[in-house]
């Protein structure tokens, strides 16, 4: 009797528990997507200075995710801002009668993400804004090298006299786990065309630091982009490269005042004097005897969308990010599903209002298989529509792949592409699971290769046979010479010429045109132009986003269970996991990959 009422008792709490909790997430829902859809729009004052101040996210594709910038723990908000409408709201700006000019200052405290090649994007787009007459000027207690590269377009740049100030160079760091492997037993072993000597995606399985073949690679990449960099800032600084390189090298940071003489600065003063920089530029105050400032974000807000008339011909925008993986698209994770994109192109091939697409780029790779898939619709959307390549920070292995076939190809100077190779990989971990943990296998098979990559936690149980490594060794020179044989014939290039600029090297975007893997550097609104002029509609087209669709319900509850699994996790813990999971999708990948994993930071 005691035990029914103990029972009863206990089901009685699961049940209200779960009703509770239940309408607590059912309201949630339904305040946060009540409160999404009554967002104000901010107004933009007469007299009101763009500030630029960095705190939003930029990222290349629009979220399709309703909750992708909500955070159910805290129940906030964080805004994530298009690079498209980024640049669309600075075009705006230079002839926005209400907006006197543009104010970069960056609150380090709260920086958003932004990529080289979107940060290369906004640069240029400033520079366009400079042509409409305006200001842009610049203050910041600290200037990181990446910022200082952004506001050197402004006309003045002042700092704070007890700020700090960089400029440094930049590198390629690469962590190497051979060493980490024999400690534990783990045998790797890796599948790649002999020709494909710079494919080092899986060196750091197999070496304890980089070949020389990918030293050099890293080293001519590292140093066009530096060139870009430092090229740029001088000549708007009105400073010698030589100069500016031998700052890098002797004195990469520098106090306020060093930085004035050397002319990286025009004013060493405090944030309130900038109240008079205004005032010089001819900037009224309000009616509260205070300067009117619009953040990038709501002015983004207020621009909006396209402008023009919804019956003008259309360009249609696809976006490509992230990691090619096979399959369709059940998750939020920042994966370019194959057949999912796959879909995406052919619906905008069969949409009449359609008269061309840009298909926005911006993933180191993935599956071979997956990017064949994403290829062949490419190809099938280009024998009906023009079809132009924007490349983003990364358009390399398999997301060159998918940019071959394109009428066209515009790169960011500093976009990471080519790694024309493939490769496969496998760790075999039997010995460790017996040697380190006592663990055992015995297997019954019907055919010799019948428990082939069998394995647990990633590891297969066995090395391969020599008929099995054969097969391997043939299933990517296979894949190899249907990458270069397509880039060839997309490219328009011998395929002689392919063969000796491929081999699994990687290519900066100004080196990509000098080579014929790219036709001209600039951003998407270069790649938008050249899309409407092949089109025939330069003079009167609107863009269209396509987008995959989602269940708003399913994005929430998907959102709800990626935060509740790191929501508990300090800063660091959420660091080491992140760094954790990137190793752990690279050594799971399966079957033939075309993928390029560097990382250039500046």
């Amino acid at each position: 009797m005691k035990f029914m009422k103990v029972f009863w008792a206990a089901l009685l709490a699961v049940v209200v528990g779960s009703v509770v909790s239940g309408l607590f997430w059912l309201f949630t829902f339904i305040g946060v997507v009540g409160s999404m859809g009554s967002s104000e729009v901010a107004a933009v004052m007469p007299n009101s200075i763009l500030k630029i101040d960095l705190k939003d996210n930029i990222v290349d594709s629009p979220a399709f995710n309703p909750f992708s910038g909500m955070d159910i723990m805290s129940m906030s908000t964080s805004n994530t801002l298009p690079l498209l409408k980024v640049l669309r709201s600075i075009e705006t700006a230079a002839t926005d009668e209400r907006i006197k000019g543009i104010y970069i200052n960056v609150d380090f405290s709260a920086t958003g993400s932004v990529s080289s090649a979107a940060l290369e994007e906004i640069r240029a787009a400033l520079v366009q804004f400079k042509s409409s007459g305006k200001f842009i000027v610049a203050y910041n207690d600290n200037y990181s090298q990446t910022l200082y590269y952004l506001a050197s377009v402004a006309d003045k740049i002042y700092i704070q006299p007890e700020g700090s100030f960089s400029w440094h160079g930049i590198a390629s760091t690469t962590l190497f786990f051979k060493g980490a492997f024999d400690k534990l037993g783990i045998n790797a072993e890796a599948f790649r065309p002999t020709v494909c000597k710079y494919k080092s995606a899986v060196e750091p399985y197999l070496l304890t630091k980089m070949s020389e073949a990918n030293r050099r690679q890293l080293e001519a990449l590292g140093n066009s982009m530096w060139n870009t960099i430092n090229t740029t800032v001088a000549q708007a600084r009105g400073i010698s490269v030589e100069a500016m390189n031998k700052i890098a090298d002797n004195t990469p940071t520098l106090f306020p005042n060093q930085a004035l003489e050397l002319k990286l600065v025009d004013g060493v003063i405090y944030r309130d004097q900038m109240e008079d920089i205004f005032t010089e530029y001819g900037v009224e105050r309000n009616f509260m005897n205070e300067f009117e400032f619009i953040s990038l974000g709501d002015y983004c807000s207020v621009v909006g969308k396209d402008s023009k008339k919804h019956s003008a011909p259309k360009i249609g925008i696809i976006y490509a990010e992230g990691t090619i993986v096979d399959g369709e698209n059940k998750a939020i994770d920042g994966n370019i599903y194959g057949t999912t994109l796959a879909n995406t192109l052919a619906k905008a091939r069969k949409d009449e209002s359609l008269k061309a697409v840009v298909l926005r780029v911006n993933s180191p790779g993935g599956s071979a298989l997956a990017s064949d898939v994403i290829w062949r619709e490419v190809e099938l959307l280009k024998a009906v529509k023009p079809v132009i390549i924007s490349m983003g920070a990364y358009a390399a292995s398999g997301g060159y792949y998918i940019s071959a076939p394109a009428d066209a190809i515009v790169a960011n100077q500093m976009t990471v592409t080519g790694s024309i190779g493939v490769f496969g990989i496998m760790l075999e971990g039997g010995q460790m699971l017996k040697d380190k943990f006592g663990v055992t296998y015995d297997t019954v098979k019907t055919n010799p290769s019948a428990d082939y990559g069998a394995g647990v936690l990633g590891l297969a149980l066995r090395k391969p046979t020599a008929s099995e490594r054969a097969l391997l060794i043939k299933s990517v020179d296979k894949v190899y010479e249907a990458f270069t044989t397509k880039v060839a014939a997309g490219r328009n290039l011998e395929l002689q010429k392919v063969l000796e600029i491929a081999e699994g090297r990687v290519w900066s975007g100004t080196d990509a045109v000098k080579i014929g893997l790219a036709d001209a550097n600039g951003g998407i609104t270069t790649a938008i132009s050249i899309a409407a002029e092949k089109a025939g509609v330069a003079d009167n087209f609107t863009i269209e986003e396509v987008l995959p669709e989602m269940d708003p319900m399913t994005a929430f509850l998907q959102s709800i269970g990626a935060q509740i699994q790191t929501a508990t996790m300090d800063n660091d813990l959420k660091a080491v996991c992140s760094d954790y999971q990137t190793l752990k999708n690279d050594l799971l990948r399966t079957g033939t990959q075309t993928y390029c994993p560097y990382r250039v930071w500046f």
